[in-house]
């Protein structure tokens, strides 16, 4: 048994747990928000609103994308880390506000405020120790 199979790491020293994980977060992406979002765009009847189409077509190509994060995962961390944002940040400045009034479950945001709550999923897959000793470290010069 190799050295990174005993400390359970998976592709390019990202744990193995974590690289499950992703793919089944990106599995969830592709398959469960691609059949709502390619079956909204494709069923989409009269004019479109120019706001709802863009976070209709922001979402599909979310779920398209994550197609390819199936197959490498680490390649796609990107496409988290703008999901994991854009959710925290709603969370934090729609959801928290009406949460701390003690309105937010009888308001019009409770639906988003549910699912942007399963951020948690993506947060929790992502290898962050990999991610800042990859992507967050300065390039180094080969020499």
């Amino acid at each position: 048994m190799n050295a990174a199979a005993k400390q359970g790491t998976g592709v390019a020293g990202a744990p193995r747990f974590n690289i499950y994980l992703l793919r089944l977060v990106y599995a969830l992406m592709f398959f469960v928000l691609g059949k709502d979002t390619w079956t909204k765009i494709l069923f989409h009847q009269g004019v479109w609103d120019p706001s709802d189409a863009v976070a209709w077509c922001v979402w599909t190509a979310f779920a398209t994308l994550a197609g390819i994060g199936i197959i490498r995962p680490l390649r796609m961390l990107p496409i988290l880390l703008l999901e994991i944002f854009y959710k925290v940040l709603w969370l934090i400045i729609v959801a928290y506000p009406l949460w701390s009034k003690g309105a937010l479950w009888d308001s019009a945001a409770a639906g988003t405020t549910t699912a942007f709550l399963w951020v948690l999923l993506p947060i929790v897959a992502v290898p962050w120790g990999y991610l800042c000793s990859t992507i967050f470290s300065p390039e180094r010069t080969r020499g």
